[in-house]
């Protein structure tokens, strides 16, 4: 690419995620929205966004926007809204698109690009997103591991799609953010559902961070089962993994992420509403309609549940 390629950018939900990734194309050279709340969008206007991260520390200039419609004329849409809200935003984001506009869905979970395309008629490339990540304050992201992404073709449009997935990985890696295109993103994307169900619900009801988990005998033997279980609901859905193959990555996830919180345990300690329904609570809804026990993630989902009705911790 040269200068003049870089495609503008705008992130609508400019949390951790989206301001990481967002913040690493700014800092590149592209031209980036960043669109969120408030407080952050005030600090960001007026000081810049700050990356915390494991490489650097340096404040960055970006614009920033409370209001969805500055994502008009976006080249690339980077959608890191909570899956609470996919359907709602993906309304309210595809009056604002041009037919070319490349939207990447960094979300959690394996449905959000399913989700989109049928509220909306909007059709995201969906992202398998690696990142430690938190905001620490107004307009600070705090970057604490990795920062890679794995995306691919959910809609099987492979000619039509191969050309903005290319261009997308190749903007990535541009300014410094892994990128790699995958030839299956359903299992890329149920692998990292079951990273998430390993570990989320857990930190969240311990307030533990990822590498204490991995190192407890009795929380491994909690993931293994929460693996056993998911991996045999992706089985029913006719998604093949190995029960031993996922256990091991979930260990050195802990491994490699020791100092990760998850963005479960994140939210409850902010009293916010967390994603744990399409994470654990997928699986116990799907292995339901696929007719799969979930007792493990069944507790662990109606733990966390419970958990968001008590008030914030601190």
């Amino acid at each position: 690419m040269q200068e003049k390629d870089w495609p503008r950018v705008a992130v609508v939900g400019a949390g951790a995620v989206g301001c990481y990734f967002g913040g690493m194309l700014a800092r590149a050279g592209a031209v980036v929205t960043l669109i969120g709340r408030v407080p952050h969008v005030e600090a960001i206007n007026r000081d810049g966004l700050l990356i915390d991260s494991i490489h650097f520390q340096e404040h960055v200039s970006v614009s920033a926007s409370t209001e969805i419609g500055a994502a008009r004329g976006a080249r690339l849409v980077l959608f890191s809204v909570k899956t609470v809200d996919t359907e709602s935003t993906a309304k309210l984001l595809a009056p604002l698109l041009a037919p070319d506009t490349i939207v990447v869905s960094l979300q959690n979970g394996v449905d959000n690009a399913e989700r989109i395309d049928f509220a909306a008629g909007i059709q995201a490339i969906p992202a398998v997103v690696y990142i430690a990540a938190a905001m620490v304050g107004p307009g600070r992201v705090k970057h604490t591991g990795r920062g890679d992404l794995i995306i691919g073709d959910a809609f099987s449009n492979h000619d039509a799609n191969r050309s903005d997935l290319e261009e997308v990985a190749a903007t990535f890696t541009r300014a410094g953010v892994p990128c790699r295109i995958s030839d299956n993103i359903t299992v890329e994307l149920w692998e990292k559902l079951i990273m998430n169900c390993a570990y989320n619900a857990i930190s969240a009801l311990t307030r533990k961070k990822y590498g204490p988990i991995a190192e407890d005998a009795g929380t491994i033997e909690v993931m293994k089962r929460v693996v056993i279980e998911a991996v045999a609901v992706a089985g029913a859905a006719g998604v093949t993994l190995s029960v031993s193959g996922m256990t091991e990555a979930v260990i050195k996830l802990g491994q490699a992420m020791p100092e990760t919180l998850s963005s479960t345990a994140q939210d409850i300690a902010r009293g916010k509403p967390t994603e744990i329904d399409s994470l654990n609570g997928f699986l116990v809804r799907k292995g339901a309609e696929l007719g799969v026990p979930t007792l493990v993630n069944q507790t662990l989902y109606s733990l966390v549940k419970l958990l968001e009705q008590a008030p914030p911790a601190g």
